[in-house]
């Protein structure tokens, strides 16, 4: 059975309509994993920063082929509006039946040198403990993250991406260790690693500062592209149970020392 909109604006929970917020959601792969959920059925709440314009659209988009989404501001990386985040989640729907972790950054055009820890660490961490109290029994985590950050110490990483790499690498080991805390809650923790992803923002900047390091990945393998990336998000953002899992979309070589 599925509610309406006044229903659902009450905070009223439909059996069969999980609630689902994505960060970073306007574009790339985020919007692609919210399109995804919607057409399975579930309320996704679009995050974004800045991106205000295309996080309506695609909300409108979502609603036109009879989904259920909400857009809503938040830049996860400042307290105050992290806080307005819960609030709005809680007003909106009383809980939530999964935590989409895809908001990141690093690669900008005039970043200081500790934004990459900020919003690929700090942010993600500080985010979790705000939401676990709206975080259902039976409701997942998931840390959207690269290959990249997993070649940290063991293989070359694209000098430009080196600080993004680490601090993602940073943000999954410190979202790993809450797992047992959150399991006892009744929340999973996924985390989804994809290579390069084709047509993304991060691998069109690469390719103009440091294209030898695409071409590198590209012959390892095919490039994921968005939809099998995000596709294979949406499987973990829905999956049961408590179990941690892991799961790589892309090359294989992360699994070489």
């Amino acid at each position: 059975m599925r509610s309406d909109s006044k229903t659902e604006a009450m905070g009223v929970r439909v059996a069969d309509r999980r609630v689902i917020l994505v960060t970073g959601a306007a574009r790339g792969v985020g919007a692609e994993t919210a399109r995804a959920l919607a057409s399975r059925g579930h309320h996704v709440l679009v995050n974004y920063r800045v991106k205000r314009t295309r996080a309506e659209s695609l909300v409108a988009e979502i609603q036109e082929r009879g989904g259920v989404a909400t857009a809503i501001g938040a830049d996860i990386t400042q307290p105050r509006s992290l806080s307005a985040l819960v609030a709005r989640v809680s007003e909106l729907t009383g809980g939530l039946d999964a935590l989409v972790l895809n908001a990141s950054g690093g690669l900008e055009r005039g970043a200081d040198a500790g934004y990459p820890m900020r919003i690929n660490r700090d942010a993600q961490v500080t985010l979790v403990e705000a939401m676990t109290p709206l975080l259902r029994p039976g409701s997942r985590v998931v840390f959207v993250t690269s290959h990249q950050a997993h070649f940290v110490g063991t293989h070359e990483v694209p000098a430009d991406y080196g600080p993004v790499a680490a601090s993602k690498s940073a943000g999954e080991k410190a979202i790993r260790e809450r797992q047992a805390g959150l399991a006892r809650k009744g929340i999973g923790v996924s985390v989804v690693s994809g290579d390069m992803i084709e047509g993304t923002m991060i691998v069109r900047l690469l390719e103009r500062r440091d294209p030898d390091a695409v071409g590198t990945r590209r012959d390892v393998a095919p490039l994921p592209t968005v939809n099998e990336f995000a596709s294979a998000v949406a499987d973990e953002a829905t999956r049961a149970g408590t179990t941690a899992i892991s799961v790589f979309v892309g090359g294989s070589d992360y699994l070489a020392s």
